[in-house]
């Protein structure tokens, strides 16, 4: 069956929206009242706030990320929040976006909630006998630019007190979540909706047609990408900017409704997903405690978004509003206050924990090759009740003493995959891109054994690891062969030699032979085919290895 070009599939989605729309509006007749409600909120019935905003993000992916010329490969890197000993990464990382899938979603959030968040916050002031240009507060330009100033501000914020150096802009998409459900609560579970249809439409047509089929995984679980600490704190921060709002304005939504709209949105962005990093690479979810931190969370909104100005105790002048407002900022500053022995860590106090001509440089950068190292990120401090001693790393790890990093780029798992992985790295004047390798043999009924070798694109090849050498399972005349990795030899991929054995003597040893030739190696004759390796004596064939296949 022929496939279906794209565009028919691009025009059949936009045929069907605009049909859709098109009995929506007939049906509703809104006679304008859409654009009356828009224009009563908006400035020409525009979120300019957002769209500034938005625009800010894309701009920063596209000029000091570099995405303008390498969209689906920025530099990500050196904008993470590494630490508080590296300003441009806590100043960045709330603005950053480690690809182009992450970018668009985080600017299909921010068209979505952001909007609702600035019709909440409005441009025209809301209060009763107000009117516009009269002051600067009651100045609609003034209005757009704070909202503006407030979300740089919120992004700032989630660089100096996100935990681990984490990227992106969903922090402040959850702060406009969390402003918007104090307010319209039903309106925001409705954006919650329709921001997933603005997905699955985005997804559609970046791939109408797909097949998948059952392959090996290299990412962590889902929930292990969530940056929940992250977003919780941009939740409560939206959630504490609107309460306040809310409460000078004296325009609150009904706290039933609040605390169901938080409840819902909690459970669908995966805020209960609390989980520790486990030994030897593992993750451990504590899925029943993140369920009941869910009906707390919406308490607590819901009391920052319901209370009243009602004294909370007779006997002490402390309202029901301030206690709520004083809890919701407690726990902003208990979220926010994790990360700071975090992000205080200066990692190049104690060096790489590597041999400084085991790796390549790259400007400021040095990469190395690693199996089983201690993550200096993870086990550099404990925290009490979690196990964090045993937490290692093995992959290409990359390493700054001036950026203070510490970072495992590529898995070894996932290299044994590829078998080629490029490394992008620099900062705002210039970007290099270190070219990780690995080759290997796997010996039939044995192990598999490999060299790795790195260099900065353009310069020559540096050895990095070998492993432990692997002894095929089948015998010919009492003889073993196992394949060794050379050490050294950087410019030769085919570094591997045939070693023979018989009851622990070493018979003989020699270079693994080109494709097409052969080599007698300790009373056996060594046969390479392609990519199978072949020994034989007195008409006996074996195959004692296969050159490793990398996709």
């Amino acid at each position: 069956m022929a496939a279906v070009p794209p565009v028919v599939w691009y025009l059949a989605i936009a045929v069907a929206a605009l049909c859709s729309a098109g009995v929506c509006y007939a049906l509703a007749r809104p006679g304008g009242r859409w654009g009356r409600h828009l224009r009563s909120r908006f400035v020409l019935g525009v979120p300019w706030g957002t769209l500034v905003v938005a625009a800010l993000v894309l701009l920063f992916y596209l000029v000091p990320q570099d995405g303008l010329t390498h969209w689906f490969q920025p530099l990500v890197i050196p904008y993470r929040a590494w630490s508080y000993f590296y300003p441009l990464g806590i100043l960045s990382a709330g603005f950053a976006h480690s690809g182009p899938g992450h970018l668009v979603g985080n600017l299909l959030g921010t068209f979505t909630f952001g909007v609702l968040a600035e019709y909440a916050w409005s441009h025209f002031p809301t209060a009763r006998g107000s009117q516009s240009f009269r002051s600067l507060r009651e100045d609609p330009r003034a209005r757009i630019a704070a909202f503006v100033a407030v979300t740089l501000f919120a992004g700032v914020f989630m660089g100096a007190f996100s935990l681990g150096p984490v990227i992106g802009f969903s922090g402040v998409v959850f702060a406009y979540a969390g402003f918007a459900i104090v307010r319209y609560p039903v309106g925001t579970i409705g954006i919650l909706l329709a921001g997933d249809l603005l997905g699955l439409v985005y997804r559609a047509l970046r791939s109408p047609t797909s097949t998948a089929t059952p392959g090996p995984s290299f990412s962590s679980p889902f929930w292990a990408e969530i940056a929940i600490q992250g977003h919780a704190i941009g939740f409560f921060l939206g959630v504490l900017l609107g309460a306040l709002v809310v409460a000078r304005r004296r325009q609150g939504a009904s706290p039933a409704l609040v605390w169901a709209a938080a409840l819902l949105f909690a459970v669908d962005r995966g805020l209960w997903a609390v989980y520790t990093y486990g030994e030897g690479g593992s993750f451990v979810l504590y899925r029943a405690g993140g369920v009941a931190l869910l009906f707390l969370i919406a308490a607590l909104v819901a009391s920052g978004a319901g209370a009243t100005a009602r004294d909370l105790i007779s006997s002490i002048d402390l309202s029901r509003r301030e206690a709520a407002l004083g809890l919701l900022l407690s726990v902003l500053v208990a979220l926010s206050a994790v990360a700071v022995p975090y992000n205080l860590l200066a990692i190049a106090d104690g060096g790489s924990g590597f041999e400084d001509d085991t790796g390549v440089e790259a400007g400021d950068y040095t990469v190395y090759y690693a199996e089983d190292a201690p993550d200096r990120f993870v086990t550099a401090f404990d925290v009490p009740g979690v196990q964090t001693s045993n937490v290692t790393v093995s992959g290409a790890i990359v390493v700054s003493e001036q950026r203070n990093i510490w970072w495992e780029t590529v898995s070894e798992r996932r290299l044994a995959f590829d078998g080629t992985r490029r490394v992008v790295l620099g900062g705002p004047t210039y970007r290099q891109t270190v070219v990780v390798n690995r080759t290997g043999w796997s010996a039939v009924g044995g192990p598999t054994t490999y060299r790795v070798r790195l260099r900065v694109a353009g310069e020559p090849w540096q050895f990095a690891h070998r492993s432990d050498p692997a002894r095929a399972g089948p015998t010919v005349a009492g003889r073993n062969v196992s394949i060794h990795p050379l050490p050294g030899r950087a410019d030769d991929p085919n570094a591997f030699a045939v070693n023979v054995t018989r009851d622990g003597e070493r018979l003989g040893r020699a270079p693994i032979p080109a494709n097409g030739t052969r080599v007698e190696v300790g009373g056996l004759r060594v046969i390479r085919e392609n990519r199978g390796l072949y020994v034989a004596r007195d008409g006996t064939r074996v195959q004692v290895a296969r050159r490793e296949n990398y996709n």
